[in-house]
């Protein structure tokens, strides 16, 4: 089992980092108390969930100065359980982590009379015990989110769990527009099966109208820009912290020819194991 343990200053970023760890494949806890932190991870090692990879945010939130400065002690006690513990601890300086509080108008854990400044001084005094034991120490003051994600990503993501997920489905205009899509592209130019006696019964999945389809210079041109269009967007969409690609193909049944495209665009991204779906083909 992997274990992240994640702290640092209020405002630095953990809201974004532990986001980024979740969309990596780990199971993220927020704001767990120190002296839970043994329990729930025997639960963890104990259940038949099949838990491989856990991030948890320890902090100030919940957690006390005097239990904050055993927290070694919580650690030892991972470690002995779990060979692969890692803490990441995110600070900034104190005038970013002000200017953010201003920004967001919200209130400090540790400030009951708005003094920002006083109360980050205190609570970088009561967290210096966990940074000491932290492997990453990340300064997020010049990051913007994105910045900070590719950061996270770059130190606990790997090709497997990295990467975006790619939907592609086939739907007919005359059933209404998908409203989960994030491309909708419109097939309805192409020579339609549907007016050929022998075809009209069959769908997109039926090899007669593949062929039919296929067999129009124009089809296998469309398919190629679409595929064009993906290989430029997914990189720069994974770049922009979306994890996945809705991609709806269209022709007015959504039975011929949107399911017809949507098979070889899904064959043609077959490395990114994307997954498919026929709205309308049976409608």
């Amino acid at each position: 089992m992997e274990i992240v343990i994640l702290s640092g200053l209020s405002g630095s970023g953990k809201s974004t980092a532990i986001k980024s760890l979740e969309d990596i494949g780990y199971f993220c806890v927020d704001n767990l108390p120190s002296l839970l932190i043994n329990e729930f991870i025997d639960l963890c090692l104990n259940s038949e969930l099949n838990l491989k990879k856990i991030a948890l945010v320890i902090d100030i939130r919940i957690n006390d100065a005097s239990t904050l400065s055993d927290f070694h002690k919580y650690i030892d006690t991972i470690r002995k359980k779990a060979k692969n513990v890692q803490i990441i601890f995110l600070e900034s300086k104190n005038e970013a982590l002000i200017k953010r509080y201003k920004e967001t108008r919200r209130k400090h854990p540790l400030s009951d009379d708005g003094n920002i400044l006083e109360s980050v001084e205190k609570e970088r005094e009561i967290l210096q015990n966990v940074r000491n034991l932290s492997d990453h120490i990340i300064d997020t003051t010049g990051y913007n989110v994105h910045e900070l994600r590719d950061h996270i990503n770059n130190i606990f993501g790997n090709s497997d769990t990295d990467r975006i997920s790619l939907n592609i489905f086939s739907f007919g205009f005359k059933h209404g527009y998908p409203l989960d899509a994030d491309i909708v592209l419109d097939a309805r130019f192409l020579p339609n099966p549907y007016f050929v006696d022998s075809l009209k019964a069959l769908n997109g999945n039926d090899q007669e109208i593949k062929d039919f389809v296929l067999s129009n210079t124009e089809s296998k041109e469309f398919i190629e820009k679409i595929s064009d269009l993906l290989t430029f967007l997914i990189p720069r969409y994974k770049k922009e912290g979306k994890s996945y690609i809705n991609l709806a193909i269209g022709c007015t049944g959504g039975k011929h020819r949107s399911v017809v495209i949507t098979n070889e665009l899904a064959d043609s991204f077959r490395n990114f194991d994307p997954s498919v779906k026929h709205r309308d083909i049976n409608k």
